[in-house]
């Protein structure tokens, strides 16, 4: 049986030149209310520190902020990357969220410290302990939701039976080993990511342990998406991304910059090993080819979900991107169901 392949947003907040982290955050929570009307399953922010050019920093709040404002879409962390906090702050913040959000709020844990080592450390003195401890980390915060901690003498009270779903998000195949042996849904971060997609999520499924909270594997693969009505307007519009990319690479973050025409400069960067590695999973065209695209990579993967990372330097065209996304996954929902 062919299933539905959920879709969903991973929302970085990148800063487009020319905006303010107000209008940023504002954007997104835009992009968010169009995510509801158009059936995506959830809306996720990522944690990223030391960038003027991300806003998408204090995960929590921004959980919150969109939640307010929407009325059914799942909300959470794509991710809140654990090392960097206390797993008790964790479970109360989000315990929190969940009170006054309920059923509607995810909470994905990764390992990466999203920045630096130097801030990395300025966050928190013993990163590098705690992320050797992950898997201890993890289930600290699965003990804080448990309702059998009441009697525990360290609580997180408001968290407690709070039912908060949690993924585990990765990059590499670590993550795949721990998400199965907790019987815990994964989240693959190949959107950047691409190298060990096959290899991490065949890990997951083989050694996938049935758990409380989840009884057959579940995955979710990142991809980036760029769809307009002719393939040179999407082309151009894949422009802003490319740059951001090659900007990590070599040190020199930015601003999103406005889209330019893909000049041969532009192809040559492009052909680059690491950054065409980075943007394998890079999904760019109108509708029809991008259709194609996910279909092929749906087949390969099996994933049940998709979530759509969308690098596209003005609102007016991430909007008009993520409805035809939406359009695209629908026909393709509708075509699995007529195969059944």
């Amino acid at each position: 049986m062919k299933n539905a392949i959920s879709y969903s947003i991973l929302e970085l907040a990148i800063v487009s030149e020319g905006n303010t982290f107000k209008q940023t955050l504002n954007n997104s929570l835009e992009l968010a209310k169009v995510a509801e009307q158009y059936n995506y399953t959830r809306y996720w922010f990522a944690e990223h520190h030391n960038s003027g050019s991300v806003g998408s920093s204090a995960t929590s709040i921004l959980i919150g902020y969109v939640a307010e404002n929407t009325e059914k879409i799942k909300v959470g962390s794509g991710g809140i990357m654990l090392p960097n906090h206390s797993p008790l702050i964790i479970a109360e913040q989000f315990g929190t969220l969940a009170h006054l959000y309920p059923d509607r709020i995810d909470l994905g844990l990764g390992r990466a410290p999203g920045t630096d080592t130097l801030t990395a450390q300025a966050i928190r003195i013993d990163f590098m302990k705690a992320a050797h401890s992950f898997p201890r980390e993890v289930e600290k915060i699965q003990n804080y939701f448990s309702s059998d901690n009441k009697n525990s003498k360290v609580r997180a009270a408001i968290a407690e039976g709070t039912e908060v779903p949690i993924y585990i998000l990765g990059s590499s195949t670590d993550s795949a080993h721990l998400a199965a042996a907790k019987g815990l849904p994964y989240a693959f971060a190949s959107h950047f990511a691409s190298t060990h997609l096959m290899n991490a999520l065949n890990i997951y499924r083989k050694e996938f342990s049935p758990s409380e909270f989840l009884q057959k594997a579940y995955t979710i693969a990142g991809v980036n998406v760029v769809i307009a009505d002719t393939e040179e307007e999407a082309e151009r519009l894949y422009t802003s991304l490319i740059r951001m990319f090659f900007g990590v690479l070599t040190g020199n973050s930015q601003p999103l910059h406005p889209p330019t025409e893909m000049t041969e400069d532009l192809k040559d960067v492009m052909n680059h090993p690491s950054l065409h590695q980075m943007l394998k999973y890079s999904f760019v065209g109108t509708k029809k080819t991008v259709k194609g695209k996910l279909q092929d990579f749906i087949a390969e993967t099996q994933v049940d979900e998709l979530i759509m990372v969308s690098t596209i330097y003005s609102i007016e065209d991430r909007v008009k991107s993520a409805k035809l996304f939406a359009e695209v996954m629908m026909e393709i929902n509708d075509e699995r169901l007529l195969a059944n």
